[in-house]
């Protein structure tokens, strides 16, 4: 005779898989609070991973030995990326504090009227700037605050290199357990391992895309906007460097908002020659030379939209700070995925492609599906 309280929800069993199921989302929370204070680490760690990937692969090919090729991978990332991101650092700091106290010296002795002094119609919107805005007080404080906030950097110094610290060590055991990890990820998954396979390749690809397609070309972009400011002599081309870099991720924007307005200036002050020549290098280098590098750096990688690369981006970065730049793309990726996953399997069930009525019929109204794809039967 058949238990009749197998079925019974108040049965012993299901009593202990309730449990069982409420401990292990209990734990799973715990876990996911345990590690939020190592997000930022984790995130670079786990993108350097993905970019370098290929470069481990073939030091473990020249030395045969999975835990020195991950070493060896550490030291030369850490002196690809630590040793110019530090150089970087310091002289950034140093220009913002300079340029800030230069455009301090000249709005407080009035040096910056004399360059409109020359256009009346330029003079007289100077004279209106300073009747509306206290010009050399706002600028002071501004100066004041990029001073304190450069002090800050530098105090906060010592936090940044514990999590460079930290972004390395779990970066060794991202390369080295790298196999077994994914293998752990498609064990604890309830889908196939071909559909893992498939979610794990378009977060790759979509690493790879943000970071060398747009971080790789903005930083180009702003490697040479920098260059040309300070051929031409202009004040902190590395800070403004950074800024068009900083631009050029914006789609709207771009480096144009800062060499253009110095174009500008220089077209002001009598300087013409070089105002054509800081126009010609924007508009024919560093505005096209993200059509070039673009594609070679990408190829197909990127499938995602310009607009949702760009919301994941810059949501990526105001919900988890700096380390959002890997986390959003990497989050809308693995969803987007889920859901294209989700929509094969409604294809292969129901037999049609949903939002597509060609396989229905319509009467009195209602919408009913028509008779599903035959399917021939499996050879003996």
């Amino acid at each position: 005779m058949p238990d009749p309280t197998a079925n019974d929800w108040g049965s012993r069993s299901h009593v202990q898989t309730l449990v069982l199921m409420g401990v292990t989302a209990l734990g799973i929370y715990l876990c996911f609070r345990m590690a939020v204070p190592f997000l930022p680490p984790l995130a670079w760690a786990l993108g350097l991973a993905v970019l370098f990937t290929p470069f481990q692969r073939w030091v473990e090919s020249k030395l045969r030995r999975p835990r020195l090729a991950a070493f060896v991978s550490v030291l030369v990332i850490g002196l690809i990326v630590v040793v110019p991101l530090t150089f970087v650092g310091q002289r950034l700091v140093m220009q913002a504090a300079q340029g800030a106290a230069l455009i301090d010296t000249k709005v407080s002795s009035g040096e910056w009227r004399s360059t409109f002094e020359a256009q009346p119609r330029l003079a007289l919107i100077a004279d209106r700037i300073e009747k509306q805005i206290d010009l050399p007080g706002t600028v002071k404080s501004f100066a004041t605050w990029l001073g304190s906030y450069a002090g800050s950097i530098v105090t906060s110094s010592m936090f940044q290199a514990i999590d460079f610290c930290l972004t390395f060590y779990l970066l060794f055991f991202f390369l080295r357990d790298r196999h077994a990890a994914l293998q752990t990820l498609k064990s604890l998954s309830p889908l196939t391992g071909m559909e893992m396979d498939r979610i794990f390749s378009r977060v790759s690809d979509t690493i790879h895309a943000t970071i060398y397609g747009t971080f790789a070309v903005a930083a180009v972009q702003g490697l040479l906007g920098g260059l040309m400011f300070w051929w031409l002599g202009l004040p902190a081309p590395l800070l403004w460097g950074v800024v068009m870099a900083m631009m050029a991720l914006v789609p709207v924007l771009g480096a144009f908002v800062v060499w253009m307005p110095a174009a500008l200036f220089l077209f002001l002050e009598g300087s013409w020659g070089k105002a054509l020549i800081l126009t010609l290098w924007g508009l024919i280098i560093v505005g096209t030379i993200d059509n070039l590098l673009r594609p070679i750096l990408v190829g197909k990688r990127l499938k995602l939209h310009t607009i949702l690369a760009f919301i994941s981006v810059v949501g990526g970065l105001i919900l988890f700070g700096p380390e959002g730049l890997i986390v959003g793309p990497a989050v809308l990726a693995m969803t987007i995925a889920l859901l294209e996953i989700w929509s094969g399997r409604n294809i292969a069930e129901l037999g049609y492609v949903p939002g597509d009525l060609s396989g229905f019929e319509k009467k009195g109204g209602m919408v009913n599906v028509g008779s599903a794809p035959t399917v021939p039967d499996k050879p003996a």
